[in-house]
C-alpha cells in the first residue's frame, strides 16, 4: 500500500510494521520460540508441502508456491494481469477506459499514483476511522439488543460502509446490501448465449449492473457533477471518465473492498473464538499488537489465494528444482497462477513451522508480516491499512461484549477461479440471552 506521513505516532506504528511486537500475554506453543504459537488453519486448502516452487502442471499452467519465486512474479514487468474476466473486458471498444484492475504499464503506474492518496495511514486514521468506529459500534449495539447476530451480515454491512466512504457512494438508494449481494453470489453461473442456463446468467448479469448504477453509482456521479468531494469518483470525473467507466471502478474496488474484508473479518474472528490463550492475547494487546495477530491469521489464511498472470517475455525465476542455485524459465506467452495461500508457507521467508499462528514472528528480509496477502507489485492492494484497521476496530467491540460466544462456526465454501473461500452461517450470542 502507499505510505504517508503520521503525526500520531501509535497509530502509525500499528499500521507499518508489527513484525518486532510482543504483546499481550504468552500464548501455548513449544519452548524456545522467540514468538508464542498459536493453532493452524481454519480452511482447509489441502497440504500445502515442500515440494519445487516452480513447476508446469498438466494443463501447461505455470505454477509458482515459492514466496520469493512469487514475489518475483507479481513485481515483474514482463507480465500483465490474466483471470478474473479479464477476457471479457478486453473485448470492449477501445476507447473505454478499463478499469485499474485490468490495465498495465505506465498508465496503471500513474493511475496508481495518483489514487495513493486514498489510502495512507494519515488518510485512514483521519478520514475513515470514524467510520469504522460508527458503523461497527451500531452493529455491536444490535448483538448487544437481540443477544445474537450473524457474523457475516454485521461484516459485510462494515465493509460496505467504509469502502463505501472511500469510494465516493454515498448518495445511495436504499437496498446497496441486497444489491451488492445478487452482484457478488456465493454461487455464480456462466453467462453465454449458447445455453438456456447462459443466457439467463448473462440477463441477470446485466440487470445486476444496471441495479447498482442506477442504485448507487448515477446518484454519487449526479451529486459529485455538481460539486466535487475528496473520494475516488470525484477523481475519476476529474479525469473525465464516463459514468460506465466509472461503475466499472466501482464494481472493482467494491470486490476488494467490501466483500474480501468480510471474509477476512468472519475467519479472524473464528481463530480468535477457537483459541482462549490467542483471544486473551488480543484483548490485551495495544492496538499495534492486535493488528499484528490480525496479520498472522491473514499470512496463514489469504482470502485470496491464487492470482494469475501472463508472461509478455520470457521470465527468469529461482526455484526450477530443490537446488537454491536452479532457475526456470517462463517463456513468453505463458499462463502463471500465484498461489499465494502456498507461498505465505514457505519456510524460507516466513520461518520454522509455517504452519503455525505465531504473531511477530521473524520474516526474511523484505517480507511484510502478512506476507503475499496484498499480493505485490504494481498490483498490491492498496487498502491492506484500511481493511486490517476495520477489522480490528470491529473484533475489539465484538469481543469486548460480556459473554459473546461462537454458536456455530461457519460453513466453508470457495470460489475455484481465485481460491478464495467464503464463510457463512457463523452466528454469535450473547450467554445467559434465549
Amino acid at each position: 500500500m502507499a505510505g504517508g506521513s503520521h503525526d500520531r505516532g501509535s497509530h502509525d506504528d500499528g499500521l507499518r510494521d508489527h513484525r518486532a511486537q510482543d504483546h499481550g500475554p504468552p500464548g501455548h506453543g513449544p519452548p524456545g520460540h522467540g514468538a508464542p504459537e498459536f493453532g493452524e488453519r481454519r480452511v482447509d486448502r489441502g497440504p500445502y508441502g515442500d515440494g519445487c516452487p516452480v513447476r508446469r502442471g498438466p494443463d501447461g499452467i505455470w505454477q509458482v508456491s515459492g514466496y520469493e519465486e512469487a514475489r518475483a512474479v507479481l513485481r515483474s514487468t514482463a507480465t500483465v494481469q490474466a483471470g478474473l474476466g479479464i477476457e471479457t473486458v478486453e473485448k470492449l471498444p477501445s476507447r473505454f477506459r478499463r478499469p485499474v484492475l485490468y490495465r498495465d504499464g505506465p498508465e496503471h503506474r500513474e493511475d496508481r499514483r495518483q489514487t495513493a492518496r486514498f489510502f495512507t495511514p494519515r488518510r485512514v486514521d483521519e478520514h475513515y476511522r470514524e467510520v469504522m468506529v460508527r458503523v461497527a459500534e451500531a452493529q455491536i449495539d444490535t448483538i448487544r439488543e437481540t443477544g445474537r447476530g450473524l457474523l457475516a451480515d454485521a461484516a459485510f454491512h462494515l465493509a460496505i460502509e467504509v469502502a463505501s466512504a472511500v469510494i465516493g457512494l454515498t448518495e445511495s438508494r436504499p437496498g446497496i446490501r441486497r444489491r451488492l449481494e445478487r452482484f457478488f453470489p456465493e454461487k455464480f453461473g456462466t453467462p453465454g448465449l449458447t445455453s438456456l442456463h447462459g443466457v439467463r446468467w448473462l440477463l441477470r448479469q446485466n440487470a445486476d449492473w444496471l441495479r447498482i448504477y442506477w442504485g448507487d453509482v448515477r446518484p454519487a456521479v449526479r451529486a459529485r457533477r455538481r460539486r466535487r468531494r475528496d473520494d475516488l469518483i470525484s477523481h475519476l470525473l476529474d479525469e473525465g471518465c464516463s459514468a460506465g467507466e466509472i461503475l466499472g471502478e466501482c464494481i472493482t474496488f467494491a470486490a476488494a473492498g467490501m466483500v474480501t474484508t468480510r471474509e477476512f473479518v468472519n475467519v479472524a474472528a473464528w481463530h480468535l473464538f477457537g483459541d482462549a490463550a490467542l483471544l486473551a492475547r488480543y484483548r490485551a494487546a495495544d492496538e499495534p499488537g492486535r493488528i499484528a495477530i490480525l496479520q498472522e491469521i491473514l499470512r496463514l489464511e489469504p482470502v485470496i489465494g491464487r492470482l494469475r498472470r501472463r508472461t509478455t517475455a520470457p521470465l527468469r525465476l529461482p526455484g526450477g528444482s530443490q537446488d537454491p542455485g536452479a532457475e526456470v524459465t517462463v517463456p513468453a506467452g505463458e499462463l502463471v497462477d500465484v498461489l499465494l495461500h502456498r507461498a505465505n508457507l514457505d519456510g524460507r521467508t516466513v520461518g520454522e513451522r509455517p504452519e503455525r499462528l505465531r504473531p511477530g514472528r521473524p520474516m526474511a528480509a523484505g517480507a511484510g508480516a502478512p506476507g503475499l496477502s496484498f499480493g505485490d507489485g504494481a498490483h498490491k492492494c492498496p487498502g491492506a491499512a484500511i481493511a486490517l484497521l476495520e477489522t480490528d476496530v470491529f473484533l475489539g467491540r465484538l469481543f469486548a461484549l460480556p459473554g459473546i460466544r461462537m454458536a456455530a462456526p461457519p460453513r466453508v465454501g470457495f470460489k475455484d477461479e481465485i481460491a478464495s473461500y467464503e464463510l457463512r452461517g457463523c452466528e454469535v450470542v450473547l450467554a445467559g440471552r434465549p
